[in-house]
């Protein structure tokens, strides 16, 4: 793969509310390098919903040379919400270009679930079981996403690309059926269960079989036992507070498979580099608001450990899990 990319999480905003309470710049600066270096990463997905940080997070990874995929992530914002996102972002993005950056713009990721306006439900949970529950209808259902999702992508793209004049894309889940003739990437989220394993690597080559560059994003697994086929869902093991959303605790007794969850991702970035994808992004270097037991439900490559320092790196607040050695080797092959 040209881009061999990670996720960097710099916090989803969801009613005004960050997931990532703390954003030290010296810790992110260092994190970067880290993914650059140690993980021998070519390209960073800089996502989250906070455009201060988005900007601060994409410099300092210029800075050191990596290719940044600006990425604003909204959730639960409604359309006019997201189009004043990224106007503010494509300026800020453009910015980043003009000083020699290698910078992709991402027009948002999910967008018809993550957000108010394309699907009924109250939140992601509820649109995703809507639109899911009853086999009968569901072709049409599906389909009719598409049709609401592609005027506000027409609107979202003209903005875009009025104020960022580098290459942009939109981070898609299959079903949404985007038309690509606007974007410069095919870019997908693409998780493999074990429900479509023997179609996966077979979808991954009809993808590339466009035309078009195709970037793969969102991919990754829980890190606790049979998480990897029922990847979409592996988050599921969580209970949350009702008011603020906020993860709890596990729901129940699970055991950890670090080498499971690098198994996983080691499989699938060999079906990228075999069928000639693009990019990937692993989802996701750490996911800073499940520390310590809440990890087996975490996707990140790192454990988040809460109030205390690790010793792999000291002075940073996680510990590497086998998927980031798993990581780190593929990405070092020639």
């Amino acid at each position: 793969m040209r881009g061999k990319g990670m996720t960097y999480d710099t916090g989803f905003v969801r009613n005004g509310r960050s997931s990532r309470e703390s954003f030290e710049p010296e810790v992110v600066k260092r994190e970067l390098a880290i993914i650059r270096d140690d993980l021998h990463c070519t390209a960073v997905h800089v996502v989250g919903g906070d455009p201060d940080r988005l900007e601060q997070a994409s410099r300092w990874a210029a800075e050191l040379g990596l290719e940044v995929w600006f990425s604003p992530y909204p959730l639960e914002q409604t359309q006019d919400e997201m189009l004043a996102l990224f106007a503010d972002c494509a300026t800020r993005a453009e910015w980043l270009r003009a000083t020699g950056a290698n910078v992709v713009f991402v027009t948002g990721v999910e967008l018809s679930v993550m957000n108010e306006g394309f699907l009924p439900g109250k939140d992601t949970a509820e649109r995703v079981g809507l639109l899911l529950a009853e086999p009968e209808g569901r072709a049409e259902r599906l389909a009719e996403v598409g049709k609401r999702l592609d005027p506000f992508l027409d609107a979202a793209v003209k903005i875009v690309r009025e104020r960022f004049h580098g290459p942009v894309t939109y981070a898609c889940i299959q079903f949404e059926q985007v038309d690509w003739s606007r974007f410069d990437f095919v870019t997908v989220e693409l998780i493999r269960s074990a429900e479509v394993a023997d179609l996966f690597q077979a979808g991954v080559r009809t993808l590339v079989a466009q035309g078009k560059p195709v970037a793969i994003t969102g991919f990754g697994t829980a890190t606790w036992r049979g998480s990897g086929d029922v990847a979409p869902r592996s988050m599921e093991i969580v209970e949350y507070d009702k008011e603020t959303g906020d993860p709890l605790r596990i729901d129940g007794e699970y055991e950890r498979d670090e080498a499971g969850q690098a198994a996983y991702l080691r499989e699938l970035l060999e079906i990228f580099d075999a069928e000639g994808v693009d990019s990937a992004f692993v989802f996701l270097f750490a996911l800073y608001n499940y520390p310590d037991d809440l990890d087996l439900a975490s996707f990140g490559l790192v454990k988040v450990l809460e109030g205390r320092s690790g010793t792999a790196y000291p002075g940073l607040n996680w510990e590497p899990k086998e998927a980031f050695a798993a990581v780190a080797e593929h990405y070092a092959k020639p």
